[in-house]
């Protein structure tokens, strides 16, 4: 695997969900240990931040954390270090980042992104964006036949001014939030204590700031949190 420094050293990954409609394969697993391509969808996300010279990461968990914990260890088998933020009560998408903050806070910007998809996001397109646009935070963007399940951005050039809820009526191509971002660490201003979802209620406030910032990528992108979605990931991952 080459790597391709940004500059980013640090990174944040959401591994603590329950799973449930997943069951009753989460039951006894962790969500983010469900194996695609014989590895855990979890490991995919970690060699996607070493592939971009990210040198840290934290695992935001809580649901059966142990067994991710006995897994990853310190993380010196996958050439990074590993730190785990347990959640002893759910914070939401945000929450858990503020819950982070003293790891990110002097950081100039990292990475976040979901640990339950498997995907090959182009981070150092997202981090010229970022970039280029002194942005707070920059979503990477997939395109998507059908969007109903999943809602779109509405934008401008690679300015993001407004999410589409979830719609039945949006049965068509559209950009979706991928679950991965670069972030600046003025993001922690605006996230209040307590549980937080990032993309319904921070995301909006960076773009009502302006602030918020989208970049497309063509790579693969499978989200596993059906048994739908899962079984097509098992089948179309590609690595």
């Amino acid at each position: 695997m080459v790597e391709m420094k940004l500059g980013i050293k640090k990174a944040f990954i959401l591994a603590g969900g329950l799973g449930e409609r997943l069951r009753p394969l989460t039951l006894e697993t962790a969500k983010p240990m469900l194996p695609v391509l014989g590895k855990p969808i979890l490991q995919w996300n970690i060699e996607l931040c070493k592939k971009f010279g990210v040198e840290e990461i934290v695992l935001a968990t809580g649901y059966k954390h142990g067994q991710i914990e006995t897994f990853f260890k310190n993380g010196d088998s996958f050439g990074l270090k590993i730190f785990y933020n347990v959640e002893e009560t759910f914070l939401g998408t945000a929450g858990a980042l503020k819950f982070a903050e003293e790891f990110f806070g002097k950081e100039e910007k990292f990475i976040m992104m979901n640990g339950d998809e498997v995907k090959d996001v182009d981070f150092k397109a997202v981090n010229e964006t970022h970039e280029k646009n002194s942005a707070i935070a920059t979503i990477a963007l997939t395109k998507i036949a059908d969007a109903r399940d999943f809602g779109s951005v509405e934008m401008k050039g690679e300015k993001i001014l407004a999410f589409t809820e979830k719609d039945p009526s949006l049965n068509k191509p559209a950009l979706i939030n991928s679950g991965a971002y670069i972030l600046s660490n003025k993001i922690f201003s605006l996230i209040p204590e307590g549980k937080v979802s990032i993309e319904k209620e921070t995301f909006p406030k960076i773009a009502a700031l302006g602030k918020l910032f989208g970049k497309e990528f063509k790579g693969q992108w499978f989200p596993t949190d059906t048994f739908e979605r899962y079984s097509k990931a098992q089948k179309e991952w590609k690595g």
